[in-house]
């Protein structure tokens, strides 16, 4: 999986800098096709040819460390990283929902990330974490919104736990225009909302929220984020585990026109 991160931004380097992969084919001296295998992760990645391209195409020096390091580290399955007080996962979570083809999101606490307005994605940064002064605040939820692109081109299916949707925050104006948003998207094609009723059974939601990531070219990965740490799986036995609560927790859910009809109804009795 770091691998890929790193094929990623291989070739976005590569076109920034309007190369084609024969031009860094010929400056480092292998194959077209080598470069083109590189780029979308059909092969093996070696540090010192990632080196070598970060150099040729003039990578900050920061940015080359950290990628050659990562491709020193890709035959470790798995990537758990511990936050500061920014996430240092969440550029990772965006480059891969940006591939995604499919994004399975549970949330048994609140909105999920990609549904949130910019009030409600600020309130809930502030309350996890009061030490973060506003320019911390306004950057977070600036990339947080960036996230939401991905809704333009993947089919997403948000499950979310009833009591999320009844919690205020302490703000019944900013909870209304929440809600609202949520309705509005589960109108929008590709995208599905199903809401897990409060009266229901033990599930295997609740073990935490989780995200499912599925692409068209590559193994999926699942993202579970906890308090200050966040990890992406790819192992078989994990990606079986969060799959079949999936299944249980959409069967377990009101259908995506009764929790449409739920979130209207909960619309009126904000106050």
């Amino acid at each position: 999986m770091r691998q890929r991160r790193v094929s990623t931004e291989l070739r976005a380097l590569r076109l920034a800098r309007g190369l084609s992969c024969a031009e860094v084919a010929a400056a480092i001296g292998c194959s077209e096709s080598k470069i083109s295998r590189m780029e979308t992760a059909n092969r093996g990645l070696y540090a010192d040819e990632v080196a070598a391209i970060l150099g040729f195409l003039q990578a900050p020096a920061g940015l080359r460390q950290e990628l050659v390091a990562l491709v020193r580290a890709g035959e470790t399955r798995n990537w758990h990283t511990i936050h500061g007080k920014l996430p240092g996962n969440w550029k990772n979570l965006i480059d891969f929902e940006a591939e995604a083809i499919g994004i399975h999101n549970y949330e048994p606490l609140v909105i999920p990330g990609l549904a949130q307005t910019a009030e409600y994605a600020a309130t809930v940064m502030r309350g996890v974490n009061d030490t973060l002064d506003a320019a911390e605040v306004e950057a977070l939820v600036a990339t947080r919104m960036g996230r939401q692109v991905a809704l333009t081109r993947a089919g997403v299916h948000l499950v979310i736990d009833e009591p999320v949707l009844r919690r205020h925050l302490g703000n019944p104006e900013m909870m209304r225009s929440q809600l609202q948003h949520l309705a509005a998207m589960a109108q929008r094609p590709r995208i599905i909302v199903q809401v897990v009723p409060f009266d229901g059974p033990a599930h295997p939601g609740l073990s935490g929220p989780f995200m499912m990531l599925e692409f068209s070219d590559q193994p999926s990965l699942v993202y579970v984020e906890s308090r200050n740490s966040s990890t992406f799986l790819e192992e078989d036995d994990f990606l079986e585990s969060a799959t079949l609560a999936w299944h249980r927790l959409c069967a377990l859910a009101l259908s995506p026109d009764e929790s449409a009809a739920l979130i209207a109804k909960l619309i009126g009795k904000v106050t």
